[in-house]
């Protein structure tokens, strides 16, 4: 029992660091996932920021310097030849209606290689065409999300929805991808880019907030990007990147952003977990010293017998390192049972990391060696006829 509440600190160290490296892992993983649902080798083109007529400049993307001319030039392979895709957007906040049903969701205008360029696919139906864009068609296509809450059901094509008094058809449901961070994927309803510039949108026809390049793979959006950048300058008449009234982004700057964060972040955490585990090798030191003086009897017996310094010596710190590795396979085994059941209740992913488990079991044991020194070279050093007669 004694042993056992030594190593107590131990074992809640080497969980704490299983957990924490795990979470961190999975959430690592999360954000990669998300972000690279967005694709790994897609660029994003924002506007620059807009200054009003008293003077108060507005946020990055705030202005109306992209257009619909920016996303067709950028979408020829002459000017952007490592650009398989372009599609730009145009967004708006509508409520949409379905019988006694309402739902308020982001209305995006877009072309027909959207599909293509964020890679996305259909559940159901179909996306529109460029006859459907050429003619302002009334037609929608809703995610998964959007569906079920106006509907109740993913499978709804060829309902009716309405927008401001007109009616759209419902020609395609998006396959569901889940979130990138708070904002759900699957709740967008798009239509063409010519029906929301000349019917549903307030804004000029011309104007869009959000133009997407795909390049043809990862290995090219370093060329994308300035074969885009350099385009775009000419287009607005500017010399030089420093007046740039855009900014183009890549997703792998993103991830590379977010798992660094997270790095960091898990770096902290498992500090603070070692703390448990300085804890925990004090307490081996303790319960070592304790035994070192519960046992002078038989260290002095021992060494009247024959047994030199260093068999004592390794005698106490294999003892140590028992405890320290006792201390270790219990924490491990109960942060990987946590990391199992954790994930449900949580929400979260937690990813079980071998690397991490071995180096816990074996930070476990050098803990058990570092604090059992001291109590080892003690016994070592007792005198067998001081040890003898002490009782």
């Amino acid at each position: 029992m004694r042993s056992l509440l030594t190593i107590l600190g131990i074992i809640v160290g080497i969980a704490s660091v299983v957990l924490t490296v795990g979470l961190g892992l999975g959430t690592q993983q999360e954000v990669s996932e998300q972000i690279s649902a967005l694709g790994s080798d897609l660029l994003i083109v924002s506007p620059g920021s807009s200054t009003d007529e008293n003077g108060m400049r507005g946020g990055f993307g705030s202005g109306a310097t992209l257009t619909q001319s920016d996303a067709e030039a950028l979408a020829s392979p002459v000017s952007v030849p490592d650009a398989v895709a372009v599609a730009a957007e145009k967004t708006s906040s509508e409520s949409l209606e379905y019988g006694d049903s309402n739902w308020t969701t982001t209305v995006t205008g877009t072309s027909v290689s959207w599909p293509e360029v964020r890679s996305r696919d259909l559940a159901y139906g179909t996306f529109f065409t460029q006859e459907d864009q050429d003619s302002r068609a009334n037609v929608i296509v809703l995610g998964a999300d959007t569906a079920n809450e106006l509907f109740g059901s993913a499978n709804v094509v060829g309902q009716d929805v309405t927008i401001n008094d007109d009616t759209y058809e419902v020609i395609g449901v998006l396959t569901a991808v889940g979130s990138s961070g708070e904002e759900s994927l699957d709740d967008v309803a798009l239509v063409p880019m010519s029906t929301m510039a000349e019917v549903i949108s307030t804004t000029s026809s011309e104007s869009v907030q959000t133009i997407y390049i795909k390049a043809a793979s990862p290995d090219v959006l370093g060329a994308a990007a300035q074969e885009s950048q350099t385009l775009l300058l000419n287009l607005h008449g500017l010399s030089t990147a420093d007046d740039a009234d855009f900014t183009i982004e890549a997703q792998e700057g993103l991830i590379d952003t977010a798992t660094s964060v997270y790095q960091k972040l898990t770096v902290l955490l498992t500090g603070i977990a070692a703390l448990a585990l300085l804890v925990g090798g004090i307490g081996v030191m303790n319960i070592m010293l304790v035994s070192v003086t519960e046992r002078t009897r038989e260290i002095g017996l021992r060494k009247a017998l024959g047994a030199n310094p260093a068999s004592i010596r390794n005698q106490f710190l294999s003892e140590a390192m028992i405890l320290g590795l006792s201390g270790g396979a219990l924490g491990v085994l109960i942060g990987v049972t946590l990391a199992l059941i954790l994930p449900a209740a949580l929400g979260t992913t937690i990813v079980i990391s071998g690397q991490a488990v071995i180096l816990a079991v074996l930070v476990a044991v050098g803990i058990g060696a570092v604090f059992g020194v001291y109590p080892a070279a003690r016994a070592a050093r007792l005198a067998p006829i001081d040890a003898l007669r002490s009782q």
